[in-house]
């Protein structure tokens, strides 16, 4: 039970800490970044560009700023700049939901243990005493089904925690990888080398 109370403060821990991190960058949305990414370069100003992004919070913003601080390189050059950027972005907004996917599998079967334990210690009871009364085996299914009943309410919550930390990320994932192929689009289109 110390044990399945230890990881529900740390999973309840990290669930608060990762929505507010994500609510935090999510703050301006892809689209609207690169619109006035695009407006700033359409008129040459690739450090307004920059400007705009650095003030974002956004991952997609910091893979545009990469793009566009690597403006002077070549196409492939920038495009591996991004890249880079959205590998780093992408560590950042997986950091510590591994820990509550396995707070959420494995507090089940810690649960089971404790279900496991009680029966065993029911049983000793019984073998102690020497007959099977309400009295010896009533503690040992008592204590059964509070542990298996504490493990599912500590996997429940944290499995659905980091099933949207999972598709959370993807879309962060999808608004990186579209922020850097626009910025691609708009370099192909000179507008980078006119502003350069």
């Amino acid at each position: 039970m110390y044990f399945l109370i230890a990881c529900s403060v740390l999973s309840i821990a990290i669930i608060v800490e990762r929505l507010l991190y994500y609510r935090g960058r999510a703050k301006v949305s892809r689209i609207e970044l690169m619109r006035a990414v695009r407006q700033n370069l359409m008129s040459g100003d690739v450090d307004g560009a920059i400007g705009i992004c650095k003030d974002s919070p956004s991952p997609y913003s910091a893979v545009v700023v990469a793009g566009l601080t690597a403006s002077k390189l070549d196409a492939k050059q920038i495009a591996d700049a991004m890249e880079r950027e959205i590998i780093v972005e992408t560590n950042s907004l997986e950091e510590r939901t591994a820990i509550v996917g396995t707070i959420g599998s494995t507090a089940v079967y810690v649960g089971l243990l404790g279900t496991v334990w009680g029966i065993i210690k029911t049983f000793r009871d019984i073998s102690s005493v020497g007959s099977g009364g309400i009295n010896v085996v009533i503690g040992g299914i008592s204590e059964a089904l509070v542990c298996t009943a504490a493990g599912l309410l500590v996997a429940i919550p944290a499995v659905m925690a980091y099933n949207y930390f999972v598709k959370r990320v993807s879309l962060f994932i999808t608004d990186m990888e579209l922020s850097a192929s626009e910025l691609r689009s708009i370099a192909d289109a000179s507008i980078l080398k006119g502003a350069r």
